[in-house]
Parts: structure tokens; C-alpha cells; sequence
């Protein structure tokens, strides 16, 4: 019997995750990469941890953490700081995330790489296929640049995540976020 290519997967969060874990196991010997030094305050970070865990434990895939280091974000984000969602921002998170795994899957031996990002209909996929591709020339790896919210992938993860019970946050995990998600619950 042939093997699967083994490809590492940046892993967002676990509702994410669901979907896209199934979806790859398919076609590839998915591990995960889970770096989000985006995501804060702390406990908020140990909470998508934890859950990631769990996801991992049920899936049969194997977890890689990244280190958390949201003081590597704040000065990677510092000059778009006050850019809403789906701006500059956000790119510029992606790429720092992007790049980690990539870096990892070099330093691994993955030939191929990619993020549970673009499960979300709230991530841009065409800013995510950019930064991965970027991340991967810089690195020497390949970026699956698959959408993964096509073929109801987000409905599904959704769907997924209720069954597992898991947190379905209603923002990406930066504190900028946060503070956007506070002021859409306050309008209603």
C-alpha cells in the first residue's frame, strides 16, 4: 500500500477544524499546527487549546503547538492596529501564521501545508491563498490553497462543532476583534 502525502494543517481553532480534519484525512496524513498568537486574552488561548486537543484526540490527528507569543503578534500587527476586520490587519496576521507553519512543515519534512481558515465565511480566501503562497516560496513548501467553506464545509464544521459541544466564538481572537464583536452584540 502506497503513503499518503503528509501535509501539516495550520488548525484556527477546533469548530474549524471538524470539517477540514475529515475533509483532508480523505487524501493526506494530516497533523496539526496549532499557532495563534493572535488569539487573547490568555484563558481565551488555553480555551481553543484545549478544545483543539480534544479534536485532535477524537480525529486521530497529531497535534504540533506553536509557541504563544502575542507579543510577537502586537508587533507584527502594531502599524494596522486600528484597521477594522478583513483589512490589512488581518492579512498581515494570516502571513504571520502562515509563515510559522510553513516554517514548521520545512522543518518537519511536510512537503505541503495549509489553514483551516478559509472554513470561515468570515476569512477572505484569496488574502489566505496569497500569504500561503508567499509563506511557502519563502520556505519551500507547497500551500493547498482548497477553500474549504465550498461543498457546505462551514455548515458542516458548524454542525459538527454543536454535536461536539465546542465554544463557537463569534470573533477571529485578536483583541481588536473582540472589541468588534462587543459592540455588534451591544447594537443587537
Amino acid at each position: 500500500m502506497q503513503s499518503r502525502e503528509r501535509i501539516l494543517v495550520h488548525a484556527c481553532c477546533a469548530s474549524c477544524s471538524t470539517y477540514v480534519f475529515e475533509y483532508l484525512q480523505a487524501s493526506y496524513e494530516v497533523t496539526a499546527f496549532y499557532y495563534n498568537p493572535n488569539i487573547q486574552p490568555e484563558d481565551e488561548y488555553t480555551l481553543r487549546l484545549s478544545e483543539m486537543l480534544d479534536v485532535c484526540r477524537l480525529t486521530g490527528v497529531e497535534l504540533i503547538e506553536g509557541k504563544y507569543d502575542p507579543l510577537e503578534w502586537d508587533r507584527t500587527i502594531a502599524p494596522w492596529i486600528d484597521l477594522p476586520e478583513k483589512s490589512e490587519r488581518c492579512w498581515q496576521c494570516y502571513g504571520l501564521r502562515l509563515r510559522a507553519t510553513a516554517a514548521r512543515a520545512a522543518a518537519e519534512g511536510f512537503s505541503l501545508f495549509t489553514s483551516t481558515l478559509s472554513v470561515s465565511p468570515h476569512k477572505i480566501h484569496k488574502m489566505i491563498v496569497a500569504e500561503g503562497e508567499k509563506a511557502g516560496n519563502l520556505f519551500g513548501v507547497r500551500f493547498l490553497a482548497e477553500d474549504f467553506k465550498k461543498k457546505d464545509g462551514f455548515k458542516i464544521s458548524v454542525k459538527k462543532s454543536r454535536e461536539l459541544c465546542l465554544t463557537r466564538q463569534d470573533y477571529c481572537g485578536c483583541l481588536p476583534s473582540l472589541k468588534e464583536a462587543l459592540l455588534r452584540r451591544k447594537r443587537g
